[in-house]
């Protein structure tokens, strides 16, 4: 199995260079935010490794909500995001990017503070990288290779089965993979697992479960006070969820739905404070060990829609960034998880400035759903660029394309089996 790793790369933009970047990133699309995956700057389609990839600014129109908690202004300058998920290392695609997109990167990261014509691009790559606190893959170790080789070979499957005549279901099916067989489909065979990875996991894996016990004493103890401590700060923390304008919500909504699959971009601020911060770490901690352990094929929660996501810590855990690759609209995306996991989205935003009520941190929130989407809206970013390895696939056509190979190499056991394979064809 070929793991998959992620990578950000952020850098804070020279003065009046947001104009001219955002200029420059426009020329890599095709239409609003999707990528040209052949584009003169970064051509993504050259490095099949890369499974999603964005290009941003991150000009946070939210800072001066802080000023409501009396907390801090941060720095303002806008900043670039380059990020992105990857088949392997993320380091070795870094240096890749470095040698053989060298002068494109250059184009994009002198708009960078400390970026200049004598600058080493990878040198520079790897000391601006910030690593995720979360990170989120819908099916680990389903590589862009697997992914394109399988839905070529369901293109095949559904050609040859037109031209079948009809007849019992494994008869068909046989007949039918004697067929694909003659064609010789590309099917390339997983590669080793890499032992560093292995061991990595499981050290990863054992971490929740020995803090577990080792605090839970301490834990118990605190319990109280800290229930307190956060109810305290629930009933009077300001919630800010004014309604988007029309024009925002439509230039926005410009870079959706170019694609089954969108991104989501979002940026804000925690509440101030030692509790709210501390929390914030713990709760992403435990989230970020279930989605390495637990939800690892095809489902966050109850959700399944989502290729990739990510929460990232910023200026000192005092922002938060949040990206997704997620299939259909923004709205159904959005429903899908008021839906089903209205008290995760608790849990790991409840934290942020003005985000709707909550009480005991997982109730209401957002349950009070028309508050919850503007506060969405109101901390969305524009996707500058986005690309996507295997456009036109959702997580659902990925996860069928996996079973018909399945089904195709390794045959059935009685009619119902092969019935079953060919109705997903």
């Amino acid at each position: 199995m070929t793991p998959q790793d992620e990578f950000m790369v952020i850098a804070p933009l020279k003065p009046g260079a947001a104009g001219p970047l955002r200029a420059l990133l426009a020329t890599m699309t095709l239409a609003p935010g999707f990528a040209d995956p052949d584009n003169a700057l970064i051509p993504f389609a050259r490095f099949g490794a890369i499974q999603v990839a964005r290009l941003l600014v991150l000009d946070d129109p939210t800072l001066s909500d802080r000023a409501i908690h009396g907390g801090d202004l941060l720095d303002t300058t806008p900043r670039l995001a380059f990020l992105g998920y990857c088949d392997g290392s993320a380091e070795k695609l870094l240096d890749r990017l470095a040698a053989e997109a060298g002068p494109g990167l250059r184009r994009i990261f002198a708009h960078c503070e400390g970026f200049d014509d004598a600058t080493d691009a990878r040198a520079w790559l790897h000391a601006h990288r910030v690593r995720a606190a979360i990170t989120y893959v819908n099916w680990v170790g389903r590589t862009v290779t697997q992914a394109r080789e399988e839905a070529a070979l369901h293109a095949m499957l559904r050609d040859e089965l037109a031209g079948l005549p009809a007849g019992a279901p494994m008869a068909t099916a046989t007949a039918l993979r004697h067929a694909i067989r003659l064609r010789e489909p590309v099917l390339t065979r997983p590669a080793p697992t890499p032992v560093g990875w292995k061991i990595a996991h499981w050290l990863h894996f054992l971490s929740l479960p020995l803090l577990a016990l080792l605090l839970s004493p301490l834990a118990l103890i605190a319990a109280p006070f800290l229930a307190v401590m956060l109810r305290r700060r629930e009933k009077h923390d300001p919630v800010i969820v004014p309604r988007p304008a029309p024009e925002r919500l439509a230039a926005l909504s410009a870079y959706e739905d170019h694609d089954v699959t969108n991104p989501f971009s979002a940026i804000g601020s925690l509440k101030p404070g030692r509790f709210r911060r501390w929390l914030t770490t713990v709760i992403l901690w435990v989230v970020n060990w279930t989605t390495r352990h637990i939800y690892t094929r095809g489902r966050l929660a109850r959700v399944g829609t989502i290729h990739f996501a990510r929460w990232v810590f910023l200026d000192g855990k005092r922002r938060l960034f949040f990206a997704s690759n997620y299939d259909g609209s923004l709205e159904s995306y959005m429903d899908d998880f008021i839906n089903k996991v209205a008290f995760g989205l608790n849990l790991v935003f409840s934290n942020g400035i003005g985000y709707p009520r909550t009480d005991w941190l997982i109730v209401g929130g957002a349950r009070r759903e028309q508050d919850f989407k503007a506060f969405l809206r109101r901390h969305q970013l524009p996707t500058d660029v986005w690309y996507k390895a295997y456009p036109g696939l959702s997580t659902l056509d990925l996860a069928r394309n996996g079973r018909l190979r399945e089904g195709y190499e390794r045959g059935f056991s009685d009619e119902a089996a092969a019935r079953r394979w060919l109705a997903e064809i």
